[in-house]
């Protein structure tokens, strides 16, 4: 039987980086059993035009949301940038790369994105950022850069992306179980490791069989989460909790 945790979210997210010190508690506590991957669901990808105030202001406002729930830090200088697109394709490329040139390191990789732009407020769109990134992770910057530019890169982001949107996950963090073909909710949006770990290993003990889709997790839970623009797809998951 494979058994595993998917984590759907996005470097640039930030109830997913209040989220990092849970997924990296979920992983250390479940490696020998049910491993943790992660899939970028980008949050704002492909976006174009220039942040407004207004975006900056509501953007501004999920900061301190996040901050006064998970205790995450951030770099309120970040909205004295002018003319910045707030495009999340690359950093989520960027984690898709690190992945592909060492997975046991890539979670790793994605909270250091998260960190360098939430708290060192580092350009996050920027190849020149990952491939910083990428030497301090012990990875040739050279060949990063390379991969990262490459068609194949691009083409699973994207694959991930509408991979996302299909299972209809519009929210971040989204954390689904795995158990062979079948997939099941844990959770959709934030919620402390106290209140996910009873469910998660019930799921481990029991197995999804149990598990009825009325008995599952919220559609929504009271910390909220970061959303897409649109929706496009269909909810294939059941719940657990």
């Amino acid at each position: 039987m494979i058994r595993e945790i998917i984590y759907f979210g996005d470097p640039m997210c930030s109830w997913c980086w209040g989220f990092s010190p849970v997924i990296r508690e979920i992983r250390e506590e479940y490696a020998g059993v049910a491993p943790v991957r992660f899939v970028v669901g980008g949050l704002h990808a492909y976006e174009t035009e220039e942040m407004s105030d207004a975006t900056k202001a509501e953007i501004k406002d999920h900061w301190k949301q996040v901050e006064a729930r998970t205790g995450a830090h951030f770099d309120y200088a970040f909205f004295e940038r002018e003319e910045f697109v707030l495009d999340t394709e690359p950093a989520c490329r960027a984690a898709v790369t690190a992945r592909t040139m060492n997975e046991p390191g890539a979670l790793d990789f994605y909270e250091a994105i998260s960190r360098s732009f939430y708290i060192e407020n580092q350009d996050t769109t920027s190849v020149e950022t990952f491939c910083g990134l990428a030497a301090e992770a012990g990875l040739d910057a050279d060949t990063f850069a390379e991969l990262f530019e490459s068609d194949e890169m691009k083409q699973e982001t994207r694959a991930e992306i509408e991979f996302t949107k299909k299972l209809g996950i519009t929210g971040f963090p989204t954390v689904v179980v795995r158990e062979d073909d079948r997939l099941a909710v844990l959770t959709i949006g934030w919620q402390p490791f106290e209140a996910l770990k009873p469910a998660i290993d019930e799921w481990l003990a029991e197995g999804l069989d149990p598990i009825s889709d009325d008995e599952g997790a919220d559609d929504e839970n009271e910390y909220g989460g970061d959303e897409y623009d649109e929706d496009d797809g269909d909810d294939d998951a059941e719940t657990i909790q």
